[in-house]
């Protein structure tokens, strides 16, 4: 049985201090490969007005999601897409 796992395509916010509106702490984000914005500490997260943005990567934590739970997050509605049914 495998148990492949998401390899850090997700994070949780630690804190939002200056991204109030961006950000919520203790959420989960998704985060896009950018080699050039890690090089410089950031990450390239999908944030809460539905945007892929760079963020300091201090204010996160990479998680690793159990094999298929990222399929599924990705399945799930936004909250753009929830607040508009």
């Amino acid at each position: 049985m495998s148990t492949r796992r998401s390899a850090g395509r997700y994070v949780v916010c630690l804190g939002n201090d200056g991204y109030r509106a961006s950000l919520v702490p203790r959420r989960l984000y998704r985060v896009f490969p950018d080699v050039d914005a890690e090089h410089r500490g950031l990450l390239r997260v999908l944030d809460e007005s539905g945007e892929d943005y760079l963020y300091p990567e201090r204010l996160f934590l990479r998680i690793d999601l159990p094999k298929g739970a990222d399929r599924l997050l990705e399945k799930a509605p936004s909250k753009q897409k929830a607040t508009s049914l």
